[in-house]
């Protein structure tokens, strides 16, 4: 799933991520894979704090950009930083769509879409699978 020859700060073999990761983490952050709509613990999530990568704990996003889109993952309109995420463009399914990854560690967390109309600061919605998150809540 990872470009092989790409430095990550944080790199590991497929081995070293399956006995860090649960095989649904394994499946979405490594292989790309993508949780069931609406089944995510953040889909609905209120909660005041940061979202790290689930992986190797890189910050995100934080709960002030995340906003409710109604399409069954967490949605936020911005990156805590442009230098946070990574974007490849993916054709999978047969249509074109930009994935966004971990900066830190390549690992996959979703995808970006542009142009929906939602009401927000930049008009995309990071779409982003729970099981690639961590909530670390502000204290």
């Amino acid at each position: 799933m990872t470009d092989s020859t790409k430095q990550y700060a944080v790199q590991k073999s497929d081995e070293e991520w399956r006995a860090k990761l649960a095989p649904a983490e394994f499946q979405v952050l490594r292989k790309a894979g993508t949780e069931r709509p609406f089944t995510g613990e953040y889909t609905d999530t209120k909660t005041v704090g940061v979202y790290k990568c689930r992986a190797c704990d890189a910050e995100l996003f934080r709960s002030e950009t995340k906003f409710d889109s109604h399409c069954g993952w967490p949605s936020f309109f911005a990156p805590l930083a442009e230098d946070r995420v990574e974007y490849i463009e993916d054709h999978d399914l047969g249509m074109k769509r930009v994935e966004v990854r971990c900066a830190n560690c390549g690992s996959h967390l979703g995808h970006v879409f542009e142009g929906e109309g939602y009401g927000t600061p930049t008009d995309l919605r990071y779409c982003i699978n729970s099981v690639s998150l961590a909530l670390a809540p502000a204290e």
